[in-house]
């Protein structure tokens, strides 16, 4: 696997755990030398996870849409900010520059996405490993 790509929210969300588990995965995937695919945030559990990634010496492509890069803080210092036209355009792009999914705790978006990319493996879109990463029971 060459690169990962996350799912996870904009904001932190209400337990310190959530950053923590971004945390604990940015430093496997470095150690693995995985890169992370991901939405492309400074804020939330999403810049936590590429930030991370950063400091440890890894690479971090990130995807959003030109909508809401403004609303969502685009991360300026990635290896790679891909600005796209729509939602549909950042997914499908996410999903063509990764070998495999994880989804973190984070809001409606993130298990759209994550529900998306399942929906394409089973329809044979992909043959990609999809999963969750289940920090303290998380429930939305």
């Amino acid at each position: 696997m060459n690169r990962l790509c996350v799912y996870c929210g904009s904001n932190t969300g209400s337990r310190p755990e959530y950053a923590q588990g971004a945390k604990h995965l940015a430093k496997v995937l470095v150690d693995k030398n995985i890169g992370l695919v991901y939405g492309g945030a400074s804020i939330g559990v999403m810049g936590v996870i590429a930030d991370t990634v950063l400091e440890q010496g890894g690479e971090v492509i990130g995807v959003i849409p030109e909508v809401i890069v403004d609303k969502e803080v685009a991360h300026a210092g990635l290896s790679d900010l891909r600005i796209v036209g729509s939602m549909h355009e950042r997914k499908a792009l996410m999903a063509e520059l990764s070998d495999g999914f994880v989804a973190l705790p984070g809001g409606l978006g993130t298990i759209e996405e994550l529900f998306e990319i399942v929906t394409w493996a089973q329809l044979g879109i992909h043959r990609k490993p999809c999963g969750l990463l289940n920090i303290c029971q998380y429930m939305p």
